[in-house]
């Protein structure tokens, strides 16, 4: 299988440290959005990342969906998204919080990034708000044990280390010292090999 992106990007990084995780081969084309746009959208009409070319060159894009097919390819056993019960709807609702304030915080971070007279204050109010709600809940979470959702890491813990590493890269005012628990979990996730070998080195 080829993984198509960057490990800057957190949607990008939780495939390829799902894929790790699953001990599922694949190579990696660390191709940018910003500058190899053309190529990209070969592989996704849209232009996004990450897509995932499978052996017999099927193309799966959006990171919800690859992770969806390699917890169908690693087995009910290993999959990092429980199939059913309660379960499985404890670690979607983690999923739900850790994606969501990931999202909030790209945008954020890209309102950042706009000239100063294009700022729109109010949504970069907003969108950090929304972010940093996120990501306490995802604190409160984390509290009373060794993973989001009980003794097992799923991809709810992912997720969310992808989505705090990327935030401490681009908007580390935004956490800094702000969600002990959720920190300290995502320094346990680095020191497995499989997640913490995709931390972005750029």
């Amino acid at each position: 299988m080829i993984l198509i992106g960057r490990n800057l990007s957190p949607f990008v990084r939780r495939t390829a440290a799902s894929l790790n995780l699953l001990d599922l081969p694949y190579t990696q084309r660390p191709l940018s959005t910003a500058d190899n746009a053309e190529t990209i959208r070969g592989f996704n009409p849209l232009g996004r990342v990450p897509a995932l070319v499978l052996e017999d060159g099927e193309v799966l894009v959006d990171s919800v969906a690859i992770l969806d097919a390699l917890d169908e390819m690693a087995g009910a056993d290993r999959a990092l998204v429980p199939r059913r019960g309660a379960e499985r709807r404890a670690v979607l609702r983690a999923l739900a919080l850790a994606v969501g304030a990931t999202e909030k915080l790209v945008g954020a971070y890209y309102e950042s990034r706009r000239p100063e007279a294009l700022v729109w204050p109010d949504n970069a109010t907003k969108l950090r708000g929304q972010a940093e709600a996120g990501f306490a809940a995802l604190d409160r979470l984390a509290e009373p044990g060794d993973w989001l959702c009980g003794e097992r890491l799923s991809q709810a813990d992912v997720t969310a280390t992808c989505g705090l590493d990327f935030a401490d890269l681009v908007l580390p005012d935004l956490v800094a010292g702000r969600f002990p628990a959720l920190s300290a979990l995502r320094d346990r996730a680095n020191a497995i090999a499989a997640i913490g070998s995709t931390r972005w080195a750029g």
